[in-house]
């Protein structure tokens, strides 16, 4: 069990059988009452969001979600498969699922898989990512006195700002929490 107290970012809760990713919580004391906690909650299963409102001290049912190393491999009709590191089974995750984190990962990228029981229920991402830039305007000469940047679209077509120096080729690091440039990492 888990008290409001302890709760954190993205851990994920039981409640009333469906199971919820913490993506937002706020200690609420207003006037007299007694306090409260304000909780936004994405569905793993479904996807939506809800917002919901407890009392403080309440107690919630911890998911145990395994975390194991996985490989993106490809996309098909909808469903996007993940092979698992140590026992090579393929899996596959709809796009609810995966969310946002589509945009961070070209196929044979690197994750965590996350798995409740024998279900996969979605995926972590490393903190930085490494992406080759497909297109980006050049950078005229001089123009990087002044620090300036431009859009560049990456290889999963995701677009970033990046520096002038940046061209087309180039792989860079990117921040997954952010989707910001954070530095050049080498050229193909």
């Amino acid at each position: 069990m888990i008290e409001t107290g302890d709760l954190r970012k993205g851990q994920t809760l039981e409640i009333d059988g469906t199971l919820f990713q913490i993506l937002d919580f706020q200690h609420l004391k207003l006037g007299r009452g007694s306090a409260q906690v304000r909780l936004k909650l994405r569905d793993v299963r479904a996807g939506h969001i809800i917002e919901r409102s407890v009392q403080a001290g309440t107690r919630f049912t911890r998911a145990r979600v395994e975390r194991r190393p996985a490989q993106y491999m490809y996309s098909e009709g909808g469903l996007h498969y993940f092979m698992d590191s140590e026992s090579y089974d393929q899996l596959p995750l709809n796009s609810d699922a995966i969310g946002e984190a589509l945009n961070y990962l070209p196929e044979n990228g690197s994750c965590e898989l996350l798995l409740y029981g024998d279900e996969a229920i979605g995926i972590e991402l490393p903190s930085a990512v490494e992406l080759r830039v497909v297109e980006a305007d050049p950078g005229l000469r001089g123009d990087s006195a002044q620090g300036g940047n431009k859009p560049a679209k990456l290889e999963t077509g995701l677009s970033v700002q990046v520096p002038l120096f940046v061209n087309p080729g180039d792989t860079i690091k990117v921040d997954t929490r952010s989707g910001e440039y954070l530095e050049r990492a080498g050229s193909r």
